[in-house]
């Protein structure tokens, strides 16, 4: 959360008078439903008004074409909207959402599809509307606005701007009657105070554009590791796993950190703490029991009630977890609950193309959860006698129900399924029992998806299927993540660079940092995967892309979008980790992956200088980018290991095997072969002398370039990495 003290002390003088303004309009009113950035997030159903239709019924967005029968006369994010302010002399009413944010459904059934709101609305505003999941530059910079503004965040956002889109005024969710206030005050303002306004909006730009656009270059210290991993460790709740108290987010990145930081310091307590909190979640209500897949997030302190909706990142950022719980503790446990997410995106996320869609819904019929929940009678109907009693057991179910309106306190006679402590032997009897519930599950009015493709997003859900795919030996998710990187290759990889979003059978949107730096790593870990050089080759030339298009030259660092993008107050560098990693943070890592599968000094100097462009931020709060923290790691010391050999051989494959199921996260794995030899060397020239021994599939393991003697030994070679990774 960035405070009024992140603007700097112009612009937090800007910005407190314009809270003391526009405070006054609301007359003590104001009022958010929201805790912070992330937690106005479910969804609802949409009925369209087909008396209306305005400027939106043309966008792909599905959050877009879910007000395209709005009364308002809702514009999309765009020139006309601009200019149609300019020339009627109004300001901008601009709110961002998303399909599946439950608080933005709210706002539009209750103001959005009236009549009379949107009649006032119409008259004092050119009012737009934006998908943040499109436009996330567009989304940062608001955002920025009203936390600094609110000393909060979330969605639904609602900005007001002057007609070059200078904010002065910034909140969140307001009901109806709130709303209409404040709308009649805004035009009254605008007609007699609007220089006041005017002034103010533009010391608030100013101040915003220099803090997004800032760098905060230093070295990092030598345990930033360490410190980070027991700062994070202030905020862990022992009792029941997770971080803070309620809501609690999966924050799987933090957890893969922690898992490293044990790995690179020997602190037992920071991948007990990782571990622990990856088994309630999975054992939790907000893990789905029957269909798979983590829920946005816990509104309780154990786990128990969930926003319902599901978003892809959520899903990845989770898989890469329970692999690299695996990995580290060999408990087919974190296997099972990986694969099992994937089962889900497989099944219900993944376009017939091969992408991967955003997100599903929390809500249908009008009603949170409603597609989620079950009553005992509901139970019992399903199933045997025998069946029921075991699920009623194994899923912690109540006569009563256990689940309580969120609103109102009311129980609603229903249960959230909760998985208790049980054998694998019971847990495998459990499955026919699921598949029944899921079978009947399919039959109710399902929650609505959000089914565009994002390339960041699909970039993250490739890098995850792919570390499923090598770590578990598994060619289902590899070839899962193959479908996604081959779609997105061929819809969103053009001439003029890589595109963000493919919707109704058209890609759009020029892409932006998270586009190039979340598919980068996706392709990394899919050559890892498959070893086919086309993914790295590709990788590599993304990389290049990525430098020229968003490197800033002057401070360091990697901008939000590329220069000369239109209509935009800043081009932010974008630093914190949130629910999904920032493009820095990934930037780095992906670049830093990259160099050490290539040995490119070019690519591995432009991460060390990404991180040390924020290395004074990230000293002193590590943990607002604790992605950053493990580039740094990275970069700090790895482990190359090439094989030489036929891929199909058996003796290769027992080679791979024994590299790959021996825990050391700072590795890269090649495989040098007589069809790939020469292509291999032109991507990573360090290769190009490495030969098999005695006709034998041969293993380097490498430090940092410097090599261990050659061996044909399976075992020889897990132990010489083993010692490498120490």
């Amino acid at each position: 959360m960035i405070g009024l003290e992140g603007l700097g002390a112009r612009s937090r003088r800007a910005a407190r008078v314009s809270v003391l303004v526009t405070a006054t309009l609301l007359a003590g009113s104001f009022a958010s439903s929201c805790a912070g950035p992330e937690t106005c997030q479910a969804a609802s159903s949409h009925n369209m008004n087909p008396k209306h239709e305005n400027r939106l019924a043309n966008e792909t967005s599905p959050y877009l074409l879910q007000h395209a029968h709005n009364p308002v006369d809702w514009f999309p994010w765009g020139e006309e909207a601009f200019e149609r302010a300019q020339n009627e002399d109004k300001p901008i009413f601009l709110s961002i959402g998303y399909s599946t944010c439950h608080w933005c459904h709210v706002m539009e059934r209750e103001s959005f599809e009236d009549e009379e709101v949107a009649r006032l609305m119409n008259e004092v505003f050119v009012s737009i509307k934006v998908d943040r999941e499109e436009r996330p530059d567009v989304d940062h910079i608001y955002m920025t606005v009203t936390q600094a503004m609110t000393g909060s965040g979330g969605w639904p956002m609602t900005v007001m701007l002057t007609p070059d889109r200078k904010p002065f005024f910034a909140g969140t969710y307001f009901p109806k009657a709130t709303l209409v206030n404040l709308v009649r005050q805004v035009r009254d303002r605008w007609q007699d105070k609007r220089a006041e306004l005017i002034g103010e909006s533009d010391r608030i730009a100013e101040g915003l554009r220099q803090y997004l656009e800032r760098s905060a270059p230093g070295d990092l210290p030598n345990d930033i590791v360490a410190t980070a991993a027991d700062s994070l460790m202030e905020s862990y709740e022992p009792q029941y796993g997770g971080f803070g108290s309620q809501p609690k987010f999966p924050t799987c990145l933090n957890l893969i950190f922690l898992l490293r930081a044990a790995d690179r310091t020997g602190k037992k307590e920071h991948a007990d703490a990782a571990l622990r909190t990856l088994r309630a979640m999975r054992h939790g209500g907000i893990f789905d029991q029957v269909g798979f897949g983590l829920h946005r997030y816990s509104t309780d302190i154990r786990w128990r009630v969930p926003h319902f909706e599901k978003m892809l990142y959520d899903q990845a950022l989770a898989v890469m977890a329970y692999v690299e719980a695996f990995e580290f503790t060999r408990d087919p446990f974190y296997r099972r609950t990986a694969e099992e997410i994937l089962e889900y995106v497989e099944r219900d996320l993944r376009d017939e193309s091969g992408g991967f869609q955003s997100a599903q819904d929390a809500d249908s019929e009008g009603v949170e959860g409603k597609y989620y929940v079950w009553t005992e009678g509901e139970i019992e109907q399903l199933l045997t006698p025998d069946e029921a009693k075991r699920a009623k057991r194994a899923f912690q179910t109540s006569p009563n129900g256990n689940y309580a309106d969120e609103a109102s306190g009311r129980s609603t006679g229903t249960n959230i399924l909760e998985l208790s402590q049980i054998s694998h032997d019971e847990y495998t009897k459990l499955q026919p029992v699921r598949e029944k519930l899921l079978k009947a599950r399919y039959k109710r009015v399902q929650p609505i998806k959000d089914d565009k493709v994002l390339t960041d997003w699909n970039g993250l859900m490739i890098a995850a299927a792919s570390q499923a795919g090598a770590s578990f030996d598994e060619p289902r998710w590899t070839q899962l993540a193959k479908g996604s990187a081959d779609f997105v290759l061929a819809k969103a990889n053009t001439d003029q660079g890589l595109l963000h979003i493919y919707a109704k059978g058209r890609a759009k949107g020029e892409g932006q940092l998270t586009d190039y730096a979340f598919l980068i790593w996706g392709l990394a870990s899919l050559y890892e995967a498959t070893f086919d050089v086309a993914y790295l080759r590709q990788a590599k030339s993304l990389a290049e892309d990525m430098i020229q298009g968003f490197w800033d030259s002057k401070l360091a660092g990697f901008h939000m979008v590329r220069e000369g993008t239109e209509h935009l107050l800043a081009r932010p560098k974008e630093t914190y980790d949130g629910a999904i990693p920032s493009g820095n943070s990934v930037a780095a890592y992906a670049l830093a992956l990259l160099a050490r599968l290539t040995g490119d000094a070019k690519l591995e100097e432009t991460a060390r200088k990404t991180v040390r462009a924020f290395g004074a931020d990230l000293a002193q709060r590590p943990t607002a980018s604790l992605g950053m923290v493990t580039a740094h790691d990275l970069l700090a010391g790895g482990q190359e290991v090439v094989v030489v050999g036929e891929p199909n051989d058996p003796a290769t494959k027992e080679m791979l095997a024994q590299l790959r199921t021996t825990y050391s996260p700072r590795k890269v794995v090649l495989l040098k072969t007589p069809s790939n030899s020469e292509v291999l060397a032109g991507l990573a020239a360090f290769t190009s002398d490495l030969s098999a021994q005695d006709g034998k599939p041969t293993a380097y393991v490498c430090r940092n370039f410097a090599c261990e003697l050659p061996t044909t030994s399976p075992s020889k070679a897990r132990s010489l990495l083993e010692r490498a990774a120490k």
